[in-house]
């Protein structure tokens, strides 16, 4: 106790950063840096969503990603249903919109969800491949 009274800079310190961990861990599936995420797509034959606007996708996107604005993910949900048991990798900008995209299939019953941590800017400076090909 006398150490948190002396240093209580840290103590909270300590709670706002296993706080906000444990909100990350809530928000969406278990993230995935874009290295792990290539595995994934290599050896499982992950789907990968993207649920930004339609500018940001045509600016740019990952092979053969599936184009699922996050405001039409729910009443879209019906598409990736034979997808369920598949690895499934959900992208966005930075990583807050492809988070809540996450949360909406693990809640539709998807078994394998992960959020690519750092969205699509995280990807392109990993040096990985994209498309700029309208599907």
């Amino acid at each position: 106790m006398e150490f948190i009274q002396q240093h209580w800079y840290w103590a909270a310190l300590a709670a706002v950063s296993g706080t906000l961990l444990v909100i990350t861990s809530l928000r969406g599936g278990r993230g995935v840096s874009p290295a792990e995420a290539t595995a994934l797509i290599n050896r499982d034959d992950a789907l990968v969503i993207d649920v930004r606007e339609a500018g940001e996708f045509a600016s740019g996107h990952i092979l053969n990603a599936r184009h699922i604005p996050l405001a039409d993910l729910e009443k879209r949900i019906g598409e990736l249903e034979k997808f369920k048991d598949k690895p499934v990798i959900v992208n966005c900008q930075s990583g807050g919109r492809s988070a809540s995209a996450c949360t909406v299939l693990k809640k539709a019953g998807f078994a394998s969800v992960h959020n690519l941590e750092g969205g699509i800017g995280a990807w392109e400076q990993a040096g990985m491949p994209i498309s700029r090909k309208k599907k």
